[in-house]
């Protein structure tokens, strides 16, 4: 419950609304361990703390990255800061991609908006790991070309030819060549084996349900869809209820659940 001081070395805004922080603790000399899709609680000194996925390469733990959208009170103060403030951190809490279970498999990620930077982390584990997977996709959506997140990551990654990248928006002036749609479409454009792929899922609700939708008439079981339920978390370790999902606490449970899992509850509206 005792947030740690880090000081903030890097600030990279990425669109109108979002930004990446780069955060160093003077005191943790042996870095950050984490697992893809964990989160952290970020706390600034008098307004309050905001879960946060944490968005950096699991393999550098020297500096610790979050990429936030300033879409509240703490979310707002933390955009304010400067680098060299000081920013409380508490975590890693939370469960993970299946990064290993994946392994042998083909691998489609399906994301949209700011989903891309909780599932960075797990995309950075398969690079490192390329061999030990099959095909590998990654499908992001964005609402318009300017809140396309991470562009340079992107790029480099369509450049690979052992990658599947594709990137679609919802609406596009003259300037923008790709595709334009919502990002379920794109799943019928990848080559993967139905029966031995795991896809891994973060965005909107909304688009989670559609993705969902598709990926099984594409074949998928429920067993082999996983998503992040990141949501009204505000305590990280089940005590204050506000994450409660059903029989679920999505702050200790989740954030990251196998559909199978939570497709009942998924299927109600509002809950």
């Amino acid at each position: 419950m005792i947030p740690q001081q880090f000081r903030i070395q890097k600030l990279k805004s990425e669109t109108y609304d979002t930004f990446t922080m780069e955060l160093v603790s003077e005191k943790k000399k042996d870095g950050f361990s984490f697992l893809p899709g964990q989160f952290n609680m970020l706390y600034v000194f008098g307004v309050g703390e905001v879960p946060i996925s944490i968005s950096g390469d699991p393999t550098k733990q020297e500096n610790l990255m979050h990429t936030i959208r300033d879409v509240g009170s703490v979310t707002g103060a933390l955009r304010k800061l400067e680098e060299g403030d000081s920013v409380g951190v508490r975590g890693p809490f939370g469960s993970a991609w299946p990064v290993e279970a994946a392994e042998g498999k083909d691998v489609v990620i399906v994301t949209g908006g700011i989903g891309l930077a909780p599932l960075r982390p797990a995309f950075y584990h398969i690079l490192a790991n390329r061999k030990k997977y099959g095909k590998v996709a990654i499908l992001y959506g964005a609402r318009t070309p300017e809140d396309i997140l991470y562009p340079e990551d992107l790029q480099e990654w369509r450049s690979k030819f052992d990658l599947q990248v594709r990137v679609t928006v919802d609406r596009a002036g003259k300037d923008w060549h790709g595709t334009v749609g919502v990002v379920p479409s794109l799943i019928s454009k990848v080559r993967f084996d139905p029966k031995n792929t795991l896809a891994m899922v973060c965005g909107p609700e909304i688009m989670m349900r559609f993705t969902v939708q598709e990926l099984e008439k594409c074949g998928l079981m429920t067993e082999q869809i996983y998503v992040s339920m990141e949501r009204n978390m505000k305590c990280a370790i089940g005590f204050c209820g506000h994450c409660q999902y059903g029989p679920k606490f999505i702050c200790k449970d989740g954030p990251v659940f196998r559909f199978d899992e939570i497709e009942e509850l998924f299927a109600v509206r509002e809950v």
